[in-house]
């Protein structure tokens, strides 16, 4: 069965877009529990609702969120329009180049922000989540292709249990962060 890919962005003027500490983290709360408004945001990244607000508004310009019709005539609530952001091969644009390494930059940032919070609150946690929570590092003997191979089976593995993708998820489900890095040491 062929699931949604990520969405390739090699377009600087959106990359900029992406490239702001706030906007990384509105898009992956997004990704994670589906639509919200901007004040629910705000409690997930610390900030506030009308800034959250303006940064969603940033991102629905290039495409990467939407509003979500209610009829309620409320606030209506942000969701992804993606499933995932892939920026592509490392770009010999310079200005691409900029923008790919600031957000990767960013990414990683997020990825240390969603551990640490994991770290914070672990004691809270129930004990099942603590066993099936785990960190690795690995350290591999393979050739570029090796890699980009096992990267992609990885990825098959995974993208079935999106929480934008999944549709059968059992009672007890939760969103839980996995997050690959993959480079030459």
């Amino acid at each position: 069965m062929s699931h949604p890919q990520p969405r390739r962005v090699s377009d600087v003027d959106a990359l900029k877009a992406l490239a702001h500490p706030l906007r990384v983290s509105l898009l992956h709360h997004l990704l994670a529990v589906g639509p919200r408004t901007a004040s629910e945001c705000a409690e997930e990244v610390g900030s506030t609702g009308s800034n959250c607000s303006w940064h969603l508004r940033q991102l629905a310009k290039f495409g990467f969120v939407e509003r979500v019709e209610t009829g309620n005539g409320r606030e209506r609530p942000w969701r992804s329009t993606e499933v995932g952001i892939d920026i592509g091969a490392f770009d010999e644009d310079p200005a691409v180049r900029t923008q790919q390494d600031a957000l990767l930059a960013l990414q990683l940032n997020e990825d240390n922000r969603l551990m640490q919070r994991f770290l914070d609150r672990q004691h809270e946690l129930p004990r099942e989540w603590l066993l099936a929570s785990a960190m690795h590092g690995y350290t591999l003997n393979v050739r570029p292709e090796e890699l980009t191979g096992l990267l992609g089976t990885i990825d098959d593995l995974l993208r079935p249990y999106l929480v934008a993708v999944r549709e059968d998820a059992p009672e007890g489900s939760a969103p839980a962060h996995v997050g690959i890095r993959a480079f030459l040491r």
